[in-house]
């Protein structure tokens, strides 16, 4: 029994680094067998014996293709793709260890999806994790919609808003990552190309959380912006406002205003962009919260965050408005 339950630990251990580590999704250069969808849209784990995840290998070895790509050819037809329907499902037996730490950061599982808004970039994975294991024990299908998520359980449902173009769609999450602290989750390739997130390889976005056992207690979607010149509209788009979200930095949070101004001025002289401490009150406390941005892009993001480290600040949290 205790041999057992080593080997379940250890498996455990496996998959909750089997999800995606943040990640960017290449668009494809090369064909490869391994990469193609066949007739039926099958993961390549059901294509034949071929195709063996061995769970026992590295990270580094564990994976048949060296670095991510997505499908060759004309772009997927995600018309002819069905978003999953919210139902209730029991937990997963495996990815729902919490906490759990992966690359040194530490996350502790959310003890229900009900109530969970977020907005943060998203980033999607393709043809070098299609047919693997997912942290769920799953096989990953990039041409389902599905999802990875760092804190919300194991399978859960979300509908994500890409805030540029108003796009959305349902997706299943069961897998988790990304292990990249500027990204919020990571799509499935079917998923980005229905939003917009491809070919691009990130976006911003709005993750709601569909709570199948209490489907009226979910709050009204957040507006996503008016769409740039020559980019098509959603069918069926949440309310548009007239700005455009944007990407900011926040890299600390005083209730002392000296110190909340001390950084900003430290920040301001690296030249890391427009820097804002922003005053509000929370459990009837006044905290200035120093932040900068807005930035335009992910990449612009990564790159500012990258600086804000080596400054020997701790690494900054995502927030898009």
């Amino acid at each position: 029994m205790r041999r057992l339950q080593g080997a379940l630990l250890w498996v455990a251990t496996v998959l909750l680094l089997a999800g995606c580590a943040g990640h960017k999704t290449r668009p494809s250069h090369t064909g490869s067998a391994s990469g193609t969808r066949g007739t039926s849209g099958a993961s390549r784990a059901h294509a034949g014996d071929t195709f063996h995840d061995d769970l026992s290998k590295g990270q580094d070895s564990r994976y048949r293709d060296r670095s991510d790509s997505v499908p060759t050819g004309n772009p997927l037809d995600v018309s002819k793709l069905v978003e999953p329907t919210p139902h209730w499902e029991p937990r997963s037996a495996y990815g729902n260890k919490s906490p759990y730490t992966v690359l040194g950061h530490t996350y502790r599982v959310l003890p229900s999806a009900r109530g969970y808004v977020e907005r943060g970039i998203a980033s999607f994975y393709g043809n070098k994790f299609h047919g693997y294991k997912t942290s769920s024990l799953e096989n990953y299908d990039m041409y389902q919609f599905s999802a990875a998520h760092k804190t919300l359980p194991l399978p859960s449902y979300a509908r994500v808003t890409n805030l540029t173009n108003g796009k959305s769609v349902i997706v299943r999450i069961n897998d988790r990552g990304p292990f990249h602290s500027n990204r919020l989750i990571d799509l499935s390739y079917a998923a980005a190309v229905k939003i917009g997130i491809w070919p691009a390889g990130t976006g911003m976005v709005e993750v709601r959380a569909i709570d199948p056992s209490h489907p009226d207690d979910a709050p009204p979607p957040v507006a996503a912006a008016t769409p740039p010149a020559g980019e098509p509209r959603a069918a069926n788009p949440v309310p548009v406002p007239g700005a455009s979200p944007a990407i900011y930095l926040q890299v600390g949070a005083f209730s002392d205003a000296t110190n909340a101004e001390r950084l900003a001025q430290r920040l301001r002289a690296a030249n890391l962009g427009q820097v804002q401490v922003l005053q509000l009150q929370s459990n009837g406390q006044s905290i200035r919260r120093v932040r900068v941005g807005p930035l335009p892009d992910a990449e612009r993001a990564d790159e500012v965050a990258r600086r804000i480290e080596a400054m020997g600040l701790p690494a900054p949290q995502v927030a898009v408005d």
